[in-house]
Formats: structure tokens, sequence, C-alpha cells
């Protein structure tokens, strides 16, 4: 499917993420809607497949830092990897 076919098949305007919490954290995300820098810059300027992309990365940057939170309070509930001994 080419560009333009994915442009038409957005139906909605994918609206702005921003909740007017503008700070940026260490890893250089607004911790209000986890977008970079260039994601908040360049927005209106992205198709609506665009802007649908960017929110999935803010979603799994906001898990991921849910989960990073967790695991420094000692609160992780995910089990460990198991290994296999081959010997």
């Amino acid at each position: 499917m080419n560009k333009n076919m994915r442009d038409q098949l957005q139906l909605f305007e994918v609206d702005n993420p921003c909740i007017n919490v503008c700070e940026v954290n260490n890893r250089g995300y607004c911790i209000g809607c986890m977008r970079s820098r260039d994601e908040r810059f360049y927005w209106h300027q992205l198709s609506g497949s665009d802007k649908s992309k960017v929110l999935k990365l803010c979603q799994q940057r906001r898990r991921r830092q849910a989960r990073d939170k967790a695991r420094t309070n000692g609160d992780d509930d995910t089990p460990e990897p198991q290994t296999l001994e081959l010997f």
C-alpha cells in the first residue's frame, strides 16, 4: 500500500496529545505527552498516519517509563526470564 492510500484511510483528524505539561525528561521526551522535540515541533506537518505512529511510540515510551519506575521502586511483578542450563 503506498503512502497516499494510507493517508486516505485516515478518516478522522488525529488530535494533538499535548496536555500542557511541557517539561522534558532526561531522555528528551515531554513528560506530559512523551513526544520528542521534533515530534512536538513538526506535529502539524505530519500526515494522519504519521501522527498515529507517533502516538503509538508515545504509548510505548509511557509503558517503558512505568516499567522502569516499578523496577527501581521494587514493585516489579514481572517474572524473571528462565534460563536453561546446558550442563
